[in-house]
This record gives C-alpha cells, structure tokens and sequence, in this order.
C-alpha cells in the first residue's frame, strides 16, 4: 500500500515497503528496479551485441545458437571461466563428431570470436590445431541461353518473374528479394541495391524484359497494400532507426516490399503484424521443382550444381 509523506511542502507518494525500511535518519532511500539490479544474462548480452552493430536475423539466430551449444557442450560453464582449450575441442567436436562443413565450423568459430572479443571483452590467442571439416572442391556449372530457357519456362507467376529478374540483373536472391518500390526506376531502367554484401549501395540494370511484368506485379502490390490499410495492417520493416527517425515511414507506399509474401506474419524483433518479402525458401524450391522439370540429357549436372556458388544468382 502507498502512503503520502508531506517533505518542505512536496506530497510524494511512496510504496509502504520503502517507508518501513526507512533509516533513522528518516532519509527516504529509492527502490532500484530489477531490471537495474541485475545484468542482461550472456547469451542477452550476445545478441544486443548483434544488434547493436546491425547484423542480419540470421547471423544473430546462429550466433545465439552456437554460443548455447558450446556452454552446454562444457556442462554449463561460463565462457569466461574457458579459453582455446575448450574452444579447440568444440570445433574438433564439430568437426569429428558430428561432421559439419567447413562453412559451418567457420560460422561457429565466428560466433565464439564474437563471444569473446565483443562481449565478454577478451583477447584470445591464435587457435592452433583445430581438427578442421574438408572443403570440398567443386567445379562450377554455368547455364547456357537454352538451359536457362527452359528452366524459366518451368516457371510462372511471381517465381517467373523474380527469377528472370535474378537472372537478368545479376542480383543475389535476398537482394532480389528485399526490394522496396522505390528501389526501382523504369525512367533510368536501374535497380538500386541497398546495403547489400558488406553492408555497401550499388546499382545493376533493370532487364528490358522484366519492365512490363515488374508493373503488373507492382500493380498487384498496391492492391495487397490498400487492403491491408484498411484491416489496419499495412506497415513493413525499416531498416536501422528509420522507424523512429520517420514514423510514418513504415506506412507509405514506397517502403513496400516489391515481393510481398501472401500472408502477414509476426516480426521476430517487433513482435508487430507486418507482411514480410516472399520467403527464400519458396523460390528455391521452385527452382529446384522446374530444375527436375527439365530434359534430363541438358541439365545430368544441373542438380548437382545447386549448391555451387555460380549458381547462387538463381538459387541462393
């Protein structure tokens, strides 16, 4: 219960439970609030780290991971309490035991990188002997004009178009992908990259092909877009603090993605009702569908090419 105290004229109001612990002094100590008291726990720590130096969802979600794995693969000791020693065996357990590919090992060895020298601020010395996972060498496949053809003919609707658009500009999926309205200049016949690899702005051509489809699909964006400002929706994802530099911004039309998904989802970091970019996912497997579409004599090395770097332009 709270109880009014008259001090040199001011009536404050103060919880019953700081008059009774008042000194004899009569000098009203404040509470400290327990988010105050007590500090943010590790892996917390680690990801408004992340955060704070604008990483992408899904660096964040496996660093948070790899962290978690590699405490508990030490029976819960504190990363602070290890050193290379314990971070030698993790990767070698990676490596050994569970057979993981170098890039997932690289991507571990990141993470506990980041642990240590962002978070918890120490200096680690050069790792040495670690058990690494064996890279394999592949050569690259490229398609030719007839094999890309057919595998666009396999195609239809919004994957058709995203794909060509992949194709034609040389963009990376999620590029292609995160595109806003105005991103997008039919006068210049440009796309505009925003903070692509290495967080760096480039422009790539718009293909000649893609102009008329690009304006029916935007057209049917608009559409998606005035139904979900009537349901009291309509909001998207702005990038860094431009939400709050910019209220309205998240509103307007020419912040909305050019792929919308079909469904409005939950934002893993606002926790807000948004509709989000069509999923990777979904064109990869489409890919992958019209891949096994096509003549087995002009595509024998085409599946196996899929997770080859050349061809991440189509599928990554």
């Amino acid at each position: 219960m709270a109880k009014l105290i008259v001090n040199s004229g001011n009536v404050r109001c103060y919880p019953s439970e700081v008059l009774d612990n008042t000194p004899d002094n009569g000098v009203i100590q404040p509470l400290i609030s327990m988010t105050q008291s007590q500090n943010p726990r590790l892996l917390e720590q680690v990801r408004q780290s992340i955060r704070l130096r604008h990483f992408s969802l899904k660096p964040e979600k496996s660093y948070i991971y790899y962290n978690r794995d590699f405490i508990l693969f030490h029976q819960k000791r504190h990363p602070s309490e290890m050193g290379v020693d314990e971070i030698r065996a993790y990767l070698s357990h990676l490596a050994i035991d569970r057979q993981v590919a170098a890039s997932t090992q690289n991507v571990a060895l990141s993470a506990l990188l980041f642990l240590y020298k962002q978070v918890l601020e120490l200096e680690l010395p050069y790792i040495e002997n670690i058990e690494r996972a064996n890279r394999p060498k592949r050569l690259p496949v490229v398609f030719t004009r007839t094999e890309v053809k057919q595998l666009l003919s396999h195609l239809d609707g919004m994957n058709h178009l995203i794909v060509s658009l992949l194709y034609g500009s040389g963009m990376r999926l999620m590029e292609g992908l995160r595109l806003r309205v105005k991103d997008l200049d039919f006068e210049y016949r440009q796309i505009t990259i925003r903070d692509a690899k290495g967080h760096k702005d480039r422009v790539t051509m718009l293909p000649t092909a893609t102009i008329e489809p690009l304006k029916l699909q935007l057209q049917k964006t608009q559409q998606l877009y005035q139904q979900d400002l009537a349901m009291g929706y309509g909001s998207v994802e702005l990038p860094y603090a431009l939400a709050r530099k910019y209220p309205n911004a998240e509103k307007e039309w020419k912040w909305q993605f050019v792929f919308p998904s079909w469904k409005r989802s939950i934002d893993p970091r606002s926790q807000q009702i948004r509709r989000h970019h069509v999923y990777e996912q979904s064109i990869q497997r489409a890919v992958k569908k019209a891949v096994k579409q096509c003549k087995p004599q002009a595509f024998i090395n085409m599946a196996a090419a899929i997770p080859c770097v050349t061809v991440s332009r189509l599928i990554y």
